[in-house]
Formats: structure tokens, C-alpha cells, sequence
């Protein structure tokens, strides 16, 4: 059994599919890579999205402590996001799981064409 925060789990597995389980968890992580990314950039790396389910991913992942929003004191208000030290630990697994993927369509459906599991590099040469 592991306790943390008020919740106890079976294991270590079922704490990490609580902090980065879902549809969008994993891949705002994995958008954010090692670039600082504003929300509207964001929510065009990810256009199926909708803003409210972001901004409620975004605020689950900050209070778990594996991104950090820094907010500018101007106005227009500018904030940004990066992940922590424990988000980007998990960026190597997040590239396994996207090798797996892509191993795996290939293998199910062969003639599928290969994709890059290189989001993170993307965003940052386009900026």
C-alpha cells in the first residue's frame, strides 16, 4: 500500500496512472518536453482539446508537481508552462510508450507510414 495525499493505492502503477493517466495528462507532458509553452500554444499542439479539459489538466499536473506556471505581472496577463524536474523524468518514458506505439501499428498494420515521436523537438525548432 502507498499513501499520498489523503489517497491510498495498491501499488506504485495505479499512483502513476493517477498522476498522468487520461487522454491529455501524458501528452501536454509530452508537448512540453524541455520547451516553455504558452496556453494558446499549447492548445494548438493539441487542437482536439477543448480549453476548459486543458486548463484542467494543466492545474492537476501543476499540483502534482510535475509542471511548473509562471505568471508575468503585466498586462496583457502571460503565463507559461515547463515542466519540473519530476516531469521531465518521465519524458523517457513517455518516448518508450510513444517507440511502443509506433512498433506496434507497425507490426498490426505494416503499411501504416512511420510518424516521429519527436513533439517535443518539433515545437521548440518552430518557435
Amino acid at each position: 500500500m502507498i499513501h499520498y495525499k489523503n489517497t491510498e493505492y495498491q501499488c506504485s502503477m495505479e499512483l502513476t496512472l493517477e498522476l498522468i493517466g487520461g487522454k491529455w495528462k501524458s501528452l501536454i507532458l509530452w508537448y512540453l518536453g524541455d520547451n516553455t509553452l504558452r496556453f494558446s500554444e499549447l492548445k494548438k499542439a493539441l487542437p482536439k482539446v477543448t480549453q476548459k479539459m486543458l486548463t484542467q489538466q494543466l492545474r492537476e499536473l501543476e499540483q502534482s508537481g510535475l509542471v511548473y506556471r509562471y505568471i508575468y505581472t503585466q498586462i496583457p496577463p502571460k503565463v507559461e508552462y515547463s515542466l519540473t524536474t519530476s516531469g521531465k523524468s518521465l519524458l523517457p518514458i513517455l518516448a518508450s510508450l510513444c517507440e511502443w506505439g509506433q512498433n506496434y501499428v507497425n507490426e498490426v498494420e505494416p503499411s501504416n507510414q512511420q510518424t516521429s515521436c519527436q513533439a517535443s523537438n518539433q515545437l521548440s525548432t518552430t518557435r
